[in-house]
């Protein structure tokens, strides 16, 4: 839920930018913070944004199966509102932004490449809808979204549907401290182009767990981002995969709804993700 126009660079305001910094007798998380603004967190940290992530992934999981022909996504996002009441939870795109998001959830049917907000016109035969949740749990964050099909649905927005999921679980599947931070895009536009779909370049993944968006940006398509990864670092993979044109318009009277430029499907899966020393583990 963020653009990769706006992402700050260590919470200063200032546009994202690489500096370098000397990294002698510094540990590795100093290093990390100082060189690009990423926070390794710590055990404790990990463990909460654990707890967080786990949360999302169940709220998540009623969401969709509530998500059926006739259902609005106003009662998912009042079924949202409810499931993190209960969980002692906050729900972390409420108020959030500048105009301030108005709802619980994001709910992106059809050609909403991102950023849907719930509404009272109900589902129906042929809707694809991405269910996006991001939980504030004992302050930390855990932030995922899954498409939902209300069957039957058109060849080409299954398509984008299938191949959306491949890219996302093919780029988790390289993961491990290391692997440069470009190779996630590279991975995931070369998989979408032989599937005659495009990557979305207008919004990225992000670090997530202390803040809802930390560094670093997570591009999903090819591009030239150095930074190793390292054990200690969370953050989302969320590929945004249209049937048509990359290109999203965004909505000029709620300045929030992201549309695919043709009016083509698009489809989106997103997990938070930690890196291990050995790996990966996905927290959602």
């Amino acid at each position: 839920m963020i653009s990769r126009n706006d992402l700050c660079w260590c919470g200063s305001g200032q546009k994202w930018k690489k500096c370098h910094f000397p990294v002698a007798n510094i540990s590795q998380s100093e290093q990390y913070l100082k060189q690009w603004g990423i926070l390794i967190k710590t055990k404790e940290q990990i463990a909460g944004i654990r707890r967080a992530c786990k949360l999302a992934a169940s709220i998540l999981d009623q969401l969709c199966q509530a998500a059926k022909e006739g259902v609005t996504t106003n009662a998912l996002n009042t079924l949202a509102n409810e499931l993190h009441k209960k969980a002692g939870a906050i729900p972390a795109p409420l108020h959030y932004g500048s105009p301030p998001f108005p709802k619980s959830i994001c709910t992106s049917l059809n050609e909403v490449i991102c950023h849907g907000i719930p509404n009272e016109i109900p589902l129906k035969k042929g809707d694809i809808v991405n269910i996006d949740v991001t939980c504030i749990l004992d302050g930390y964050y855990g932030d995922c979204s899954r498409m939902v099909t209300i069957d039957p649905v058109s060849e080409e927005k299954q398509r984008v549907v299938d191949v959306s999921y491949e890219c996302l679980m093919r780029s988790i599947a390289i993961l491990k401290p290391g692997v440069l931070l470009q190779e996630i895009g590279n991975v995931i536009e070369t998989y979408a182009s032989e599937h005659h779909c495009s990557v979305v370049n207008q919004f990225v993944g992000h670090g997530t767990g202390v803040n809802f968006h930390e560094a670093p940006q997570v591009s999903h398509h090819y591009n030239t981002s150095k930074i190793p990864l390292a054990a200690g670092m969370t953050f989302t993979i969320e590929p945004m995969i249209n049937a048509g044109l990359r290109e999203a318009v965004i909505d000029a009277q709620d300045h929030w709804t992201a549309r695919t430029a043709d009016g083509k499907p698009t489809a989106q899966w997103e997990h938070t993700i930690l890196i291990t020393p050995n790996g990966h583990e996905i927290l959602t």
